[in-house]
């Protein structure tokens, strides 16, 4: 879930302007309680950093920030999603994530639990993520568990393609790096999850409207433009090349600074965008002649992305994965 090292060029209080705020859920206490015995539970997948790193990180900090209106139990299960995309990102920063052939192994047998397989039980990925998906599934339709299952194959299927260009050594082009970003985020599966803890599901010619496709789009790509600003340096320092700041630099042939400044004014048009669009869905309601329950589930969805956008981005600019000090 947009995963990224840390260093940022950017002030921890920078972030983007947007005309609704952030909510905490009140349930955040009891979710760490449980998120941590998760994690003893699959403590060889959490293995891969220190306690103390990862306590840096405030997953169910982002969970609260982004879920504010689930239950404890559904909060749980957001910061063990959370968690997941991180650790298991974090696996491929060493020697893996430059073996493409090595990570797509890896992928397949993750997506394979998607489609019905049995975690081999050897691989501590495998078994925690075979609890997160039928923990995930658990109420849900056909419809939306075929979605989501097709969400996470493309999510997996991204990684050795990732790993391939981390041996290349050169930055991608805009159009080939925001289409792998776009998997690697895993940002689709993030906005299946709004249904899922809310527990409703949004009409098929709704969710797939020019409108609401155009609202995803937006909400997923935003946080990993406001992500490639604030973990620059890092990455530039380790020699990574996956970085739109650094596409927009080598593009514009200009400074580093320079090239943040356009990424990160991009990233706030495309949140005013975001905003204007979110504010044409009562009309799109009428003239789609919802009705009321229909209604309430595309209101609830828009609001989902717009809760997400904020609590991420207050996360994004505190949290010590990508901030030091």
């Amino acid at each position: 879930m947009i995963p990224s090292s840390t260093g940022s060029p950017m002030s921890d209080d920078t972030s983007l302007e947007l005309p609704f705020l952030h909510r905490r859920n009140p349930h955040q206490t009891q979710a760490t309680d449980r998120h941590l015995e998760w994690l003893q539970r699959h403590r060889e997948l959490a293995a891969v950093v220190s306690g103390s790193t990862y306590t840096g990180w405030d997953i169910t900090e982002l969970a609260s920030l982004v879920y504010p209106e689930s239950s404890v139990e559904d909060l749980a299960l957001a910061a063990d999603l959370m968690g997941f995309y991180f650790l298991f990102d974090d696996q491929l920063d060493g020697p893996l994530g430059r073996r493409p052939d090595q990570v797509a192994l890896v992928c397949e047998r993750l997506t394979a639990i998607v489609h019905g397989a049995r975690p081999a039980g050897t691989s501590p990925a495998e078994r925690a993520f075979a609890d997160l998906w039928r923990r995930s599934t658990r109420g849900m339709s056909p419809r939306w568990t075929a979605r989501a299952a097709y969400n996470w194959e493309f999510y997996f299927a991204c990684h050795p393609a990732e790993a391939a260009s981390r041996n290349i050594g050169q930055p991608p082009d805009r159009e080939g790096y925001l289409t792998l970003r776009r998997g690697t985020a895993a940002m689709e599966t993030i906005f299946d999850m709004i249904e899922r803890l809310g527990r409703f599901e949004v009409p098929q010619h709704v969710l797939h409207h020019p409108l609401l496709r155009q609202l995803r789009q937006l909400a997923a790509d935003i946080p990993s433009f406001t992500n490639d600003v604030r973990s620059y340096a890092q990455e530039a320092q380790r020699g990574d090349v996956a970085n739109l700041v650094m596409i927009v630099q080598r593009d514009r042939c200009c400074s580093a600074e320079e090239a943040c400044a356009v990424v990160w004014d991009e990233a706030q048009r495309m949140a005013d965008r975001f905003c204007e669009l979110r504010d044409q869905l009562p009309e799109l309601c009428h003239w789609m002649a919802l009705d009321p329950a229909q209604q309430l589930a595309a209101q609830r969805y828009a609001d989902g992305m717009a809760l997400w956008l904020a609590g991420y981005l207050r996360w994004e600019s505190r949290t010590r994965r990508y901030h030091h000090g």
